[in-house]
């Protein structure tokens, strides 16, 4: 088996491995590792590691954002409608100034 001190790093050839990565278990001189979570990783792993994962939600965010929409497009029909429906239920004679005349008590 081969020893720590006879391996040489895996990106500078000309320098003595100080560290094994317990991820790819290739070998690296102290300027190609890192430490994370208490490990030394090389910077390949530890990209891999850190990467963020893809949201699933990134996907509906626009079907989400056109449901939002078309919601508040039919709560401000429906708004208008029922303002539209009340001031139709105003009888005429309230416009031409007859409605208090008639409903006026004697």
């Amino acid at each position: 088996m081969n020893t720590l001190v006879q391996q040489r790093c895996q990106y500078h050839a000309g320098r003595e491995a100080a560290a094994r990565c317990p991820e790819c278990k290739l070998f690296f001189c102290r300027e190609c590792v890192s430490e994370h979570d208490d490990r030394i990783l090389c910077a390949a792993c530890l990209r891999q590691l850190v990467a963020p994962l893809p949201s699933p939600r990134r996907s509906f965010r626009g079907i989400l954002s056109l449901a939002q929409c078309m919601l508040a497009v039919a709560l401000v029909w429906f708004f208008f409608f029922l303002i539209g429906k009340g001031l139709l239920a105003i009888p005429s004679a309230f416009h031409e100034g007859t409605f208090w005349e008639k409903h006026a008590s004697p």
